[in-house]
C-alpha cells in the first residue's frame, strides 16, 4: 500500500468530516455560531493529526502561505465575535489559498477511484483545465509547468 492510514490518521480524517458535517449543519441553521464554532476546531484539530502537528505548523506559518493563513484565522475570528457569513466567505478563501497546492494531488486521487475515475475525464464534470488554473495558486501553476 502505498500510504499508510495509521490510527491517527484515520482519528483525523474523522474529525475532518465531523468538522464538514458541523459546519453544514451551521449553515443550514441560519449561520450557528456556535457549531461553526465546533466545525472548525474539529476542522483544524482533525488536519493536524491527518498532517502531523509539524507539518501543520509549517502549512500554516509558511512564508507562500501568509495570505491563507490570514484570511483563515481573520474568518475565524469574525465567526467569535458574531459575524458568522463574513468569517465563512474568508475562511473559504483561505482554504483555497493554503491548500491549492494540493489539488493535482486531489486530481489524481479522484482518477483512482473506480466509477468517478472513469466520469470525471470529461469536461462536463469540471476537472478540465480551465477550473483547475482557477483553483491552483499562480505559483504552483509556474511550478508544475517548469517540470
Amino acid at each position: 500500500m502505498a500510504y499508510e492510514l495509521t490510527e491517527q490518521k484515520r482519528v483525523g480524517l474523522g474529525l475532518i468530516g465531523f468538522g464538514f458535517f458541523f459546519t453544514f449543519l451551521a449553515v443550514i441553521l441560519f449561520f450557528d455560531r456556535g457549531l461553526l464554532a465546533l466545525g472548525n476546531m474539529f476542522w483544524l484539530i482533525g488536519v493536524a493529526l491527518l498532517l502531523g502537528w509539524h507539518s501543520t505548523w509549517n502549512l500554516f506559518t509558511s512564508r507562500a502561505n501568509y495570505k491563507g493563513s490570514a484570511s483563515f484565522l481573520l474568518g475565524l475570528f469574525f465567526i467569535f465575535v458574531r459575524w458568522p457569513i463574513i468569517g465563512i466567505l474568508l475562511e473559504i478563501c483561505g482554504c483555497f489559498l493554503l491548500f491549492g497546492g494540493f489539488w493535482p494531488s486531489i486530481k489524481g486521487f479522484l482518477y483512482q477511484i473506480p466509477v468517478l475515475g472513469w466520469v470525471l475525464p470529461y469536461p462536463i464534470m469540471g476537472l478540465d483545465r480551465r477550473w483547475w488554473d482557477i483553483l491552483t495558486p499562480r505559483r504552483y501553476v509556474d511550478e508544475l509547468r517548469t517540470v
